[in-house]
């Protein structure tokens, strides 16, 4: 298909793109100060706002930035008379949406909004014609691209019927193509009936491709899952089984991923859909990319040079494109302590950016962590924080090593369950102090929390508090999924993420060795 361009002014700023149907192989070029790091901020009104009537606060947002090692959870607390105000910092564009933290009442649940860096988005909540709830838009980009955030695409909706599927691959493709066509056909639909601008028709492009891209890898890897299921031994000990080898090695094979050659991988609009993050990360450990490990400096280069052909196997390209990249960055940063072991190895991920934006990003993240050379930091200071201080001066003169989970995450209760005998060993100790920190709709926990207390965490130091509160701490100590570890000195520093102890497996050595470090 024959590659149309559009050129459409957003703010002053010339925009190439594909329209409609795009397909991957030119590296797209991104307007001035597209890739930028800068604040934004959201602020506005809800009429006639009452929190006993509305049924909550504050406003929560799961924020996910590529860019960023850390990422975590915002909070958009509303004040009595309905005015609300946040400012944080974004390195690109950003689609984002925050959710009621407490069941709504009145039907109004979420504000969509897109910002550029360095913008002030303005908005008014109040009841339309209908008596519904509704976001106006006052100023900011999110004026300019109301139609497309208002409109009810329901393409997340669509694709669950791909990312759901159960059976075979080559029938998840039929699934993924038809999948295509309707989800085209939807917007078509809806773009004609909104009448959305050229801008607008960017955007939902882009954010069909992306989140067509997640869901067939999505599929692709629970299949890969349900194919080697991991079975207990004789002696205890548990090892992955194939079940059927001819079905695995179709989801290894790169040529039945051919759909994805229709994503633009290179067009920087993907990273505004708040998907994107997901399907990074969905893209960084597809099938087609696995490999076994090579170790040593020659077979890290190996490495790096079999990532570069397995990306553009995959997206059907032949150049990393903007996507690879990333999924390279993203390595990168899970890599740092055998960069740091070898000075040879930093440079060989430098050379796969061709993006200046993300060789910037990689050259600034590589320059803060070889010249971090403390173990420790204070505190994070914020609304939360008091909740921690107060059980630290019941524990004079230890470490505190504190689980954050949830009762409805099975990774945790898992960690919990598997820990029972190794944490009884470690409450014998008197250096250090576990503490537990769960979230729950009901205040002090409700019976289903009390109970798994009983039975799991008798007599550990445990702490429920509101869904509300424990976004906070999320916002303060940058994390968004459970279980989450943070360690604290006895003198209420603290540990950096290299040293940290990420639960109890291994915990006196990993205790010792922080010990040492901090002497």
């Amino acid at each position: 298909m024959k590659k149309q361009l559009i050129i459409t002014c957003l703010r002053g700023f010339v925009i190439p793109v594909l329209a409609l149907v795009v397909m991957a192989g030119r590296a797209q070029t991104s307007p001035p100060n597209w890739f930028k790091t800068d604040t934004i901020t959201l602020r506005g009104r809800i009429e006639g706002f009452n929190a006993e009537q509305f049924g909550f606060t504050s406003m929560e947002c799961y924020f996910y930035d590529v860019m960023e090692k850390d990422n975590s959870t915002l909070l958009l607390d509303i004040k009595p008379d309905g005015t609300f105000e946040k400012r944080f910092t974004i390195n690109y564009p950003r689609h984002l949406t925050f959710t009621s933290s407490g069941e709504s009442k009145v039907g109004f649940s979420k504000i969509q909004f897109f910002a550029r860096p360095g913008e002030t988005t303005d908005i008014t909540i109040r009841q339309n014609e209908s008596g519904r709830y509704e976001c106006y838009y006052n100023g900011g980009t999110s004026k300019d691209v109301e139609r497309w955030l208002k409109s009810d695409l329901r393409l997340q909706e669509m694709c669950s019927r791909l990312y759901d599927f159960k059976g075979d691959f080559r029938e998840a493709n039929n699934i993924a193509e038809q999948l295509w066509q309707d989800m085209s056909a939807r917007i078509d639909s809806v773009s004609h009936r909104d009448h959305f601008t050229p801008m607008e028709m960017q955007l939902v492009q882009a954010e069909m491709q992306d989140k067509f891209a997640f869901s067939l890898i999505s599929y692709a890897l629970e299949y890969a899952e349900r194919l080697t299921p991991w079975q207990q031994q004789p002696d205890g000990s548990w090892r992955q089984i194939v079940t059927d080898s001819v079905e695995l090695h179709l989801i290894k094979d790169v040529n039945n991923f051919r759909l994805l050659k229709r994503v633009d991988f290179d067009n920087p609009l993907l990273m505004t859909d708040e998907f994107y993050f997901f399907t990074l990360s969905r893209v960084q450990w597809a099938r087609p990319n696995q490999e076994t490990s090579l170790t040593g400096v020659e077979g890290f280069k190996q490495r790096i040079r079999n990532s570069h052909a397995a990306y553009q196997e995959l997206m059907g390209t032949d150049h990393l494109t903007l996507t690879a990249q990333l999924c390279i960055y993203k390595w990168m940063q899970e890599s740092i302590e055998e960069w740091k072991m070898n000075e040879e190895v930093f440079p060989l991920y430098l050379s796969s950016f061709s993006h200046p934006y993300v060789r910037q990003k990689a050259e600034q993240f590589y320059q803060k962590e070889t010249e971090e050379t403390e173990s420790t930091m204070a505190l994070p200071e914020g609304p939360g924080i008091e909740i921690i201080r107060k059980i630290m001066v019941r524990y004079p003169n230890r470490y505190f090593v504190i689980d954050f989970w949830g009762l409805g995450c099975g990774a945790c209760m898992v960690s919990i369950q598997n820990s029972k005998k190794l944490r009884a060993e470690i409450a014998k100790r008197d250096d250090v102090k576990l503490i537990f920190i769960a979230y729950d709709k009901t205040a002090g926990g409700s019976d289903a929390y009390k109970k798994y207390v009983a039975e799991w965490l008798a007599e550990e130091e445990t702490v429920c508090i509101t869904v509300t509160d424990f976004r906070r701490l999320q916002e303060l100590f940058l994390f968004n999924g459970v279980p989450h570890y943070e360690t604290i000195t006895p003198d209420g520093r603290r540990v950096c993420e290299n040293l940290r102890i990420n639960g109890f497996q291994d915990f006196d050595h990993e205790l010792q060795r922080l010990k040492e470090r901090l002497k």
